[in-house]
């Protein structure tokens, strides 16, 4: 029999119209129940979120709730009338984005709307030089997703998002330290492979199963890591716990 997958509910954060939205453990829903959860989401993104819940991650920005919270009423509130999941995502992106430019940092960051900060603006740590390879920055995801791309998460390469620097991978400071070499083991592979001509969307898929696979067995981690360049004992990887949760 395979593990029991528990709830993965850590507190209600607030309740909206019958809606109750939930902080949950996107961790734990990551390593064992779906590798795609990131920052939110709902039951029209994923069938095990019960249809009056939105969730959010226990390790999300409490800066960025609000524009969250806003994202998926607007989007609940559209597909209740009807319309379709497309034209709905796009209106409720719309409706962060209009939240995201109305906050202080951005008009700070970018001189009131008036320019974009370079990639490198964003850099809080360099976490790893790795030889032959990429750095790797811990980057202000908030910040990230304020003034260049709502929709970064977790991770990004300079092959995905064209204001990544050159040579650069960037994790987000929202993860928690125990999964960000799952995530830079995703990012590595996905950019190794586009590097050798994979599309987008392919490269994502294997490296989603990859990342997938060690966090199901996080003895294989260490491994998969070093094919991608990080050559440290396994004592030394930062973070990570050596079993799941």
């Amino acid at each position: 029999m395979g593990k029991e997958i528990k709830p993965p509910y850590v507190k209600l954060l607030d309740e909206r119209g019958g809606l109750k939205i939930w902080i949950v453990d996107g961790e734990y829903i990551r390593g064992h129940i779906e590798e795609e959860f990131t920052n939110f989401a709902q039951h029209n993104q994923f069938p095990f979120i019960p249809e009056n819940e939105l969730w959010i991650d226990r390790a999300t920005n409490i800066g960025d709730q609000k524009f969250y919270i806003d994202n998926m009423l607007t989007m609940h509130r559209l597909t209740a009338k009807g319309v379709k999941y497309g034209p709905a995502l796009a209106a409720a992106e719309l409706e962060e984005r209009r939240e995201r430019r109305r906050s202080a940092d951005f008009k700070r960051e970018t001189g009131n709307g008036q320019k974009l900060p370079e990639g490198k603006d964003v850099h809080l740590k360099l976490w790893r030089k790795l030889e032959g390879g990429p750095d790797v920055w811990i980057v202000d995801g908030r910040l990230v997703r304020s003034v260049f791309d709502i929709e970064f998460t977790e991770g990004g390469h300079d092959r995905v998002y064209k204001f990544v620097p050159a040579g650069e991978v960037w994790i987000d400071n929202d993860l928690e330290e125990e999964e960000r070499p799952y995530v830079l083991l995703h990012e590595l592979h996905e950019r190794g492979l586009m590097g050798k001509g994979w599309s987008y969307d392919r490269a994502h898929a294997a490296s989603s199963r990859l990342e997938f696979h060690c966090r199901r067995h996080p003895e294989a981690l260490y491994d998969a890591l070093a094919k991608e360049g990080w050559v440290d004992k396994p004592e030394r990887v930062p973070g990570h716990r050596g079993s799941a949760k």
